[in-house]
């Protein structure tokens, strides 16, 4: 005879894991949240006052970044990249994220890894103002090889429907503001990974490892702030359009904020500032020709703005970065890295829809 334990599955393992993942949620608590983690499902009140609320969702994982995380054996930082990866996708919308819930899986459950990643969503959480409402840990041995676990996650977010962020006041003329990365942030890393095999390795002070695992920053709180000084009359706004830069880099993710696809980005090289670490992939061998088609290289969150008010929108993001609630957003930069051109027809491939200059 044989039981579930004999078979690969720690179920007590599974409730400390679920016992040290109610402190981290509770840090997330914020108003609207009907009910704790444990239940079978998460319930989460629609804030009174809004007119036509949308709720606004997305979805993503952290993808071979957690490699580096299971070498290193650190384990808090990815689940912030988790929740940055779909919070910053809901923002570019307009929208307030206001819920999140995560998704780990593994070979052999260990709750102390399980409750380390579970803190990393907490923080991201924390960061982006929105709630951990709830999540699963799967536990399939045989499945994933030991040591390694998966995570991925799903949030919600909320918009008036008037204010929503569409891309359809982009045009020609706007000017293309870019808010700073912190790093590599979540995408590339199958490259990286070719290209770094050693993550104790020196660079700047660091390990080269520390460096690629800094989390992915999250817009939210500056860019709603901003969002929110800048609305005009009849939910119009000042930032007509933004591009989370993710997997594609400048190329793929730049041109899905246009509704118009005759508008094309022409970005001036120089115009920010590049972290060292891209330089030093090209210096292990990552292609110059592609590194604005894989990485976001410096540059996280990409808006195209009014051009009578990108001083003021870029001044605005300063005094955030200055300010005392800035948090993990203290070192943002915000740059003019380019504008909005027009071309005779739609672009028919990603070199014609992004120029450099």
């Amino acid at each position: 005879m044989i039981d579930y334990r004999q078979s690969g599955v720690d179920v007590e393992e599974g409730y400390r894991a679920v016992n040290k993942y109610k402190d981290h949620a509770k840090r997330t608590q914020i108003p609207g949240v009907l009910n704790g983690l444990g239940s079978f499902a998460g319930m989460f009140q629609v804030p009174a006052g809004m007119k036509e609320p949308v709720m606004v969702s997305g979805t993503d994982g952290v993808g071979t970044k957690l490699d580096i995380a299971f070498a290193m054996k650190k384990y808090d930082t990815v689940g912030i990249d988790c929740v940055a990866m779909s919070v910053n996708d809901i923002l570019c919308t307009g929208a307030k994220p206001l819920y999140f819930l995560d998704y780990i899986a593994c070979g052999s459950l260990d709750a102390q890894v399980a409750a380390d990643l579970v803190k990393g969503v907490a923080d991201g959480c924390v960061d982006s103002d929105c709630a951990l409402l709830g999540g699963e840990t799967a536990e399939m041995p045989g499945f994933y090889d030991k040591g390694k676990y998966d995570i991925a996650g799903f949030g919600v977010g909320i918009a008036e429907k008037s204010e929503i962020i569409t891309g359809e006041a982009i045009k020609e003329g706007d000017v293309l503001i870019g808010l700073s990365s912190t790093g590599v942030h979540s995408n590339g890393f199958s490259l990286v990974r070719k290209l770094v095999t050693d993550y104790n390795e020196p660079f700047e002070g660091k390990t080269i490892g520390e460096v690629l695992l800094a989390p992915t920053r999250i817009y939210v709180r500056p860019v709603l702030e901003v969002l929110k000084k800048f609305k005009g009359e009849n939910g119009t706004n000042a930032i007509h359009g933004m591009a989370h830069i993710t997997g594609g880099g400048f190329y793929e993710n730049i041109p899905r904020m246009y509704a118009d696809k005759t508008l094309i980005s022409v970005i001036k090289k120089g115009s920010w500032q590049i972290p060292s670490i891209f330089a030093e992939l090209e210096r292990r061998g990552a292609d110059p020709s592609r590194m604005f088609n894989t990485f976001n290289m410096g540059i996280g969150l990409v808006m195209a703005v009014a051009a009578d008010k990108a001083d003021d929108v870029i001044a605005a993001f300063e005094a955030f970065a200055a300010g005392k609630d800035a948090g993990l957003n203290a070192t943002m930069k915000a740059y003019k890295i380019g504008k909005v051109a027009k071309a005779a027809k739609a672009a028919e491939t990603q070199a014609e829809a992004v120029l450099f200059e």
